[in-house]
C-alpha cells in the first residue's frame, strides 16, 4: 500500500519519495549547516563513527490541518560512551510556560 501525503514517513527511503518530505529534509540541512552544528574531521584511529537517524512528524493546525512536515536528524545517543565520543552535554533550555508553572506551584506551596 503506497504511503500517502499524510502519512509520517518511518525511514529516509520511504520519505524521499515524497516532495513534502524531500524539503523537510533540506530545511533541517540547511539549519544545521547555518548553526555550524558539526564539522567535518578525519576519523582518528581507533575510533567507530557514531551513526544518525532522521525522524520524520508532520505537524497539524488546530483544525487538524496540516501545518508543516517536519524531519529531524538525530544521533543514535545509545551508541555514545561519555569521554570517549563526548565532553559535553547539551542541556534544553525551558519554556517560560515551564517557568511559570513553576514559580507559581512555589509560590502556592510556600
Amino acid at each position: 500500500m503506497p504511503i500517502s501525503s499524510h502519512v509520517e514517513s518511518n525511514t529516509y527511503s520511504e520519505a524521499v519519495k515524497y516532495d513534502c518530505w524531500r524539503k523537510a529534509i533540506q530545511c533541517e540541512i540547511f539549519a544545521l549547516e547555518s548553526n555550524q552544528t558539526w564539522e567535518t574531521v578525519l576519523l582518528p584511529k581507533n575510533k567507530t563513527v557514531i551513526g544518525c537517524k532522521w525522524v520524520f512528524k508532520i505537524k497539524y493546525n488546530v483544525d487538524g490541518i496540516v501545518e508543516r512536515y517536519k524531519a529531524r536528524l538525530v544521533v543514535k545517543g545509545y551508541r555514545q560512551t561519555e569521554y570517549t565520543d563526548y565532553l559535553e552535554t547539551f542541556s534544553p533550555i525551558a519554556k517560560i510556560t515551564t517557568i511559570r508553572l513553576l514559580l507559581s506551584l512555589a509560590s502556592i506551596y510556600n
